[in-house]
């Protein structure tokens, strides 16, 4: 069975569509907040296992259907680089659980909002990607908002979650720099990988006390098959076409998008400063995204005259050697 998904991908320059997925990757995935304060139990943990058996389970449903009897060999073919990302998303969600449960909620975001740059670091010296100005740009004014969002609420102290925020912000960089260098193979499995370890880690962690409300227990299935499928299947497809900092970049919207959703709904209302420094993400997000698609790659213009040919050695022959001499320039990097 075959589909928009297979064995072997083909990566083009369409980073127009692949950025557009990533703004509705984290519009989708920004309404966690808002689930996450309407729940009734307060243990990171059971919601965890909970999401992670949805995820499991929605993640397994779809290979079935998209690859039926091929579906084992699928799961085989991300190897032991797939097994340690799966491994290292796993890592960074439960060590972001441990953040949020031991310091401010600003402090965390705050050093979460490092994962562009951590990311960048890692690609440039893994995967030799380079960033252009403007994608620089746009991750520091992004950056810049998300310290202007969180700055009434940093605080010293709190070592301890500070350190589990960094190794969240660590461990998820160098997974998407996993899932970039191995854009051709289908890696949908590696979401397999970390939601078991996560199920695994939870269950132990509570000893076995996963009793929860059914209300509970059916937002976090919403949560983890509807949105975290949602946003994973987008990510891992935009990872094929963006440079692994800018996959990163545009989860940034989901900090800007959260307190959003929740004022609404809940009639929690934010500050000034987070509707501010949320604007200057999304007016960042925004105009990046708008750049592209007006700045969209000219295909090379197959002419004789340019290859320095004379009217006379104009021949199919001579054609085919300038059309084969444009095809084999390879695209830059940079982005």
């Amino acid at each position: 069975m075959t589909g928009y998904l297979s064995h072997d991908f083909s990566v083009d320059s369409n980073k127009g569509l692949a950025m557009f997925y990533m703004v509705v990757s984290s519009v989708v995935i920004s309404f966690g907040g808002l689930i996450m304060r309407t729940l009734e139990t307060s243990d990171p943990l059971q919601i965890s296992f909970y999401r992670s058996l949805s995820l499991l389970g929605a993640v397994i449903v779809f290979l079935l259907m998209q690859y039926g009897r091929q579906s084992i060999q699928v799961i085989r073919n991300i190897g032991w680089i797939g097994i340690a990302g799966g491994c290292l998303l796993a890592a960074a969600g439960l060590a972001h659980l441990q953040a949020l449960a031991t310091t401010t909620i600003a402090n965390a975001m705050f050093v979460l909002g490092a994962i562009p740059f951590f990311t960048a670091l890692f690609a440039r010296i893994l995967l030799k990607e380079k960033l252009r100005k403007r994608t620089l740009a746009t991750m520091l004014i992004a950056a810049t908002g998300l310290g202007v969002m969180v700055q009434e609420g940093l605080q010293l102290g709190a070592g301890y979650g500070n350190v589990m925020a960094i190794l969240t912000a660590v461990c998820f960089s160098v997974y998407a720099v996993i899932i970039r260098s191995r854009r051709r193979i289908e890696m949908l499995p590696v979401l397999i990988v970390s939601s078991l370890v996560i199920v695994v880690s939870s269950a132990l962690g509570t000893k076995g006390a996963l009793s929860i409300s059914f209300h509970d227990v059916l937002l976090c299935l919403i949560w983890g098959a509807v949105l975290s499928g949602i946003a994973n299947f987008l990510f891992l497809y935009a990872a094929r076409h963006l440079v692994a900092a800018e996959v990163t970049l545009f989860m940034l919207l989901e900090f800007a998008l959260g307190p959003i959703w929740v004022w609404w709904v809940v009639n929690e209302t934010p500050s000034l400063w987070t509707v501010v420094g949320g604007a200057l993400i999304m007016g960042a997000v925004v105009v990046r995204s708008a750049i592209e698609l007006i700045n969209k790659p000219r295909k090379p213009i197959l002419s004789t005259e340019s290859a320095g040919l004379l009217p006379d050695q104009i021949s199919p022959d001579a054609t085919i050697a300038v059309a084969a001499r444009v095809s084999c320039r390879s695209p830059h990097k940079r982005v």
